[in-house]
């Protein structure tokens, strides 16, 4: 099964980033995406008051804030910023009230690149055609993957409800890791036929690698670590 193994972000943003705990789920990377192929990371954690640590944590290193942390409407607890180096968190825990004592450094409890796209189904129908495999589907609303342990989750959003949820549009790169040297190349061919485009051939340089745009937009790096 093919998953989403790591989000890349400008390299800008290391200092933040230890700070936020998540190494080996983003990577540091020399570029951003296209600015028009809009993301959200969202960063859960256990409760409310470790938001409140998170968004203190990125306001202390630059970070925007978008909206204010507090109780949801329906349920839970959220916070949106926008990073530095432009990427866009939404900080959010499941529960409007602490159950216990919070963590001094909390550590994310799971990480969600939420994309914007015109149409969650046809999105869902390309990534499908890669190889993931969908989790939870509630149709327009909201789609995501099944995910590998301690790797991120990718999930699907149309563009005008992820902006109103966040308060804005960040950008990423999505890393895919392939198990074979042909798994890279039958990526590849896959998104070219659901109707994505090459940006880079696959080629070695340390690795076997290469990317692709989805159709909305979204940048793409597959890769075989040998």
């Amino acid at each position: 099964m093919l998953s989403l193994n790591a989000v890349g972000v400008p390299e800008g943003g290391r200092a933040l980033y230890d700070d936020l705990h998540v190494g080996g789920q983003v990577e540091l990377t020399g570029a951003g995406a296209p600015p028009d192929a809009g993301c959200v990371l969202t960063y859960i954690v256990d409760q409310p008051s470790e938001v409140e640590t998170v968004l203190a944590t990125a306001v202390r290193h630059g970070a925007e804030v978008l909206k204010p942390a507090k109780k949801s409407l329906f349920a839970g607890f959220a916070a949106t910023c926008r990073a530095p180096d432009g990427t866009v968190w939404k900080l959010t825990a499941p529960t409007r009230k602490d159950t216990g004592p919070a963590a001094d450094q909390p550590a994310p409890t799971e990480l969600v690149a939420i994309l914007a796209v015109a149409d969650p189904k046809a999105a869902k129908a390309f990534y499908e055609s890669l190889g993931m495999a969908v989790d939870r589907d509630y149709g327009a609303k909201f789609i995501d993957f099944q995910l590998t342990p301690g790797r991120p989750r990718l999930g699907l959003m149309t563009r005008e409800a992820l902006t109103k949820d966040a308060g804005g549009l960040g950008t990423a790169v999505l890393t895919c890791t392939a198990d074979s040297r042909e798994e890279v190349d039958r990526v590849l061919a896959a998104a070219v036929a659901a109707g994505g485009r090459i940006t880079a051939p696959a080629q070695e340089n340390g690795g076997y690698a290469g990317e692709f745009a989805a159709p909305d937009g979204h940048r793409w790096k597959v890769r075989f670590t040998h």
